[in-house]
């Protein structure tokens, strides 16, 4: 029962709620309390729905890839996928999605860490070479040799000169394995500066992301520059017709997950593909290293910098 009672003091409205004396005020925060849950959680169901729409989306595209997966088991032929782009770009989550129904004897995911002092004097491809596909499998590289180009360049962990020897060689490093018969494909995932300030800060706060962050991730911001003047020269001068780069638009995590998947199944003529699945890929998201290059350089024209 509420009945409603004056304060002779303040002249301020009071209710009786059940023998309990309510201001008018906490009424009011109660009840806008009450409304901003409301919308939390319908906001955060409609989150989970579209969550759950994107992935049903994907799966007759990640049912193909168990067929290109057989068709390279039955053919032997042998596969590398590399998972570009800067911190936060999406590329973990686009593996998962890749993997989630394929044939765990037939697929592996390398992400290696920091070279240990054994490793540092041997050849360089020498800890990637030991992790290569044997036929019918495809390995995919979570960050791979191209560490050398970007995040070993920006932070000098490497001498300019094995910076150097790395960019002159690996076309011919590439184009040797491709002519010996593995498919590859170099994925570069491209993510927007804010959007990436975005999704650290996400990081911070979400305890089941901080693991994520690492202390190369709380310097991205600040070597941003660097990192896409960096990431201009490593495509420019190892983009090539036998092993090019895609670039994948990321900041729509769902969308780029999608044209990944489409970019994969693009690369192999199996047998058994679903005529009825759209395989075209979207210009807004997937653009060759070719292209991507043409756009900054007139970013650079137009505004004096690359943008990203």
């Amino acid at each position: 029962m509420i009945e409603k009672n004056e304060d002779e003091v303040g002249e301020k409205a009071f209710f009786d709620i059940d023998g309990k004396e309510v201001s008018l005020e906490k009424l009011i925060a109660t009840y806008k309390k009450s409304k901003s849950d409301k919308k939390s959680k319908k906001e955060f169901k409609n989150k989970t729905m579209r969550k759950r729409q994107h992935e049903q989306a994907l799966k007759p595209y990640q049912a193909e890839l168990i067929k290109l997966q057989n068709h390279l088991e039955a053919t032997g032929q042998k596969m590398i996928i590399l998972f570009e782009g800067r911190d936060a770009a999406g590329k973990g989550g686009t593996i998962r999605r890749v993997t989630r129904y394929m044939n765990e004897k037939h697929y592996r995911v390398v992400a290696l860490g920091k070279p240990t002092e054994e490793q540092k004097t041997q050849w360089f491809y020498q800890k990637y070479i030991q992790h290569f596909p044997q036929g019918g499998e495809i390995v995919l590289f979570d960050r791979s040799w191209y560490n050398r180009a970007m995040v070993e360049s920006v932070f000098n962990f490497c001498t300019q000169k094995e910076y150097d020897d790395f960019m002159k060689g690996v076309k011919g490093f590439e184009k040797d394995l491709v002519r010996q018969g593995t498919i590859m494909i170099k994925l570069y995932f491209s993510v927007t500066k804010d959007e990436q300030a975005t999704r650290f800060e996400r990081r911070k706060t979400d305890p089941l992301r901080q693991w994520k962050l690492s202390e190369i991730d709380m310097q991205a911001q600040e070597r941003w520059d660097d990192f896409t003047s960096t990431k201009y020269k490593m495509i420019k001068q190892t983009h090539s017709h036998t092993a090019p780069w895609t670039v994948v638009r990321s900041n729509d995590k769902q969308a780029a997950r999608m044209e990944a998947l489409k970019v994969i199944l693009n690369s192999v003529d199996y047998e058994g593909r679903d005529a009825e699945l759209d395989y075209a890929l979207d210009p807004a998201v997937v653009i060759s290293g070719a292209r991507e290059i043409e756009i900054m350089e007139a970013q650079r024209t137009k505004n004096g910098k690359f943008i990203g």
